[in-house]
């Protein structure tokens, strides 16, 4: 008995000042707000919660802070959170430039960051740290899902319109590499500024290039307007495709099914999936009024298996945690036998849908319809291929 309440005591002594501090590093007032922001703060103030408030018998506690967008000042904020305030995981970062520099830092620090927010899959291929993880989906993944589904149903040339940063040229990189590998072309690409919000040129020049397909390589506001852009243009009118590479369900209702119908996206959670997904589903609607996306789900879920990997280590020490992250599989309403690989990518499911037409949604959020199931292991790039120098090969 003595012997296990001074194991207690070894353990609650392990956690650093006392306390494990998240923060929420995200996009809380721009373009990406409503794929991130009160949202994802939400979903890690939500797993806190549920986790009970405490880890090894210390307080959990929340910061957050709106980075704007802007490399810099997310810079400043991670360096005084990691370095003054003590926070041992940066949870959401999205913006891959961002999420690029912070997992950086994390790494230089000996601290955690969890990307659940930003997409570009050099996360975890040439910029791979051993402190980070890349949790919800990344480019390839997105490329893997619509770029083989509309190839294979033989959609084969392609143009771009690409955000000009991080996440949009990895998209472009991913996806071209997919549409060719099965026999496609891209027949030509422009790249827009992502403060952009008039796109005609750039779908004037889509629309002449007689592509079957109109990739869009970007998220956020940019986005939804260059679908709604789409439609007055006559672009699906025209016989051409349009596919949005990566679309959040908070675009859809954005857009509304008249105008969002047919789009082909991949995703890695739906809150219509099963009865786990909408369970949580509901929850979080009871406090954002809105359904939750994968970003949301991906927040909530790492932030839970953090927690969880901390109790399990039986410290916050970052490599201790990062092994036990690793270690343990992930079983609940986002993935299903999920795991974090040496590279730190979760492996899990993704998902193919297609947007419904009016007629078929039987209400409010009744947005997708599954077109396909991708496996985790056919999902995200080959450990083979990768050319993260943390992947041992034989």
């Amino acid at each position: 008995m003595i012997a296990g309440i001074d194991g207690a005591a070894a353990q609650a002594g392990a956690i650093s000042d006392d306390v494990v501090k998240i923060g929420v590093l995200t996009d809380m007032s721009g373009q990406f707000s409503d794929e991130s922001g009160e949202g994802s703060v939400t979903a890690v103030r939500m797993a806190i919660e549920d986790f009970g408030g405490k880890v090894l018998g210390k307080p959990i506690e929340l910061v957050v802070a709106d980075h704007q967008n802007k490399p810099d000042i997310a810079s400043g904020i991670a360096r005084k959170w990691y370095d003054v305030e003590h926070v041992d995981m940066i949870a959401n970062l999205i913006n891959s430039s961002i999420a690029l520099s912070v997992t950086q830092m994390a790494k230089e620090k000996n601290r955690i960051a969890i990307v659940n927010g930003a997409g570009s899959s050099r996360l975890t291929n040439e910029a791979c740290t051993p402190n980070s993880v890349h949790y919800s989906y990344d480019s390839y993944a997105l490329a893997r899902g619509t770029g083989s589904a509309l190839a294979k149903a033989g959609q084969k040339s392609w143009f771009f319109l690409t955000a000009d940063y991080a996440f949009g040229h990895a998209l472009e990189a991913d996806t071209s590499a997919v549409v060719k590998a099965l026999g496609g072309e891209v027949v030509g690409s422009t790249r827009y500024p992502i403060e952009t919000f008039d796109q005609s040129s750039f779908l004037l020049q889509a629309q002449a290039s007689k592509a079957q397909v109109v990739a869009l390589a970007g998220s956020g506001t940019v986005l939804v307007n260059a679908v709604k852009s789409a439609q007055d243009f006559g672009i699906r009118r025209g016989g051409q495709t349009l596919a949005g590479l990566l679309v959040w369900v908070t675009d859809v209702k954005s857009l509304g099914l008249e105008t969002a119908q047919g789009l082909v996206l991949t995703d890695a959670f739906y809150w219509d999936r099963d009865d786990q997904t909408r369970a949580w589903s509901k929850r979080f609607y009871e406090r954002m009024k809105k359904m939750p996306h994968m970003g949301d789900a991906g927040d909530y879920s790492s932030t839970m298996h953090y927690l969880k990997a901390i109790e399990a280590a039986g410290t916050d020490e970052a490599q201790a945690v990062m092994a036990k992250m690793r270690e343990l599989p992930i079983n609940d309403f986002f993935a299903t036998n999920g795991r974090i690989r040496e590279d730190g990518r979760m492996v899990h499911d993704m998902y193919v849908y297609e947007v419904k037409a009016p007629s078929e949604s039987k209400g409010d959020w009744d947005f997708y319809k599954l077109r396909e199931v991708i496996p985790g292991d056919q999902a995200f790039r080959p450990l083979r291929d990768s050319l993260c120098p943390l992947v041992k090969k034989g």
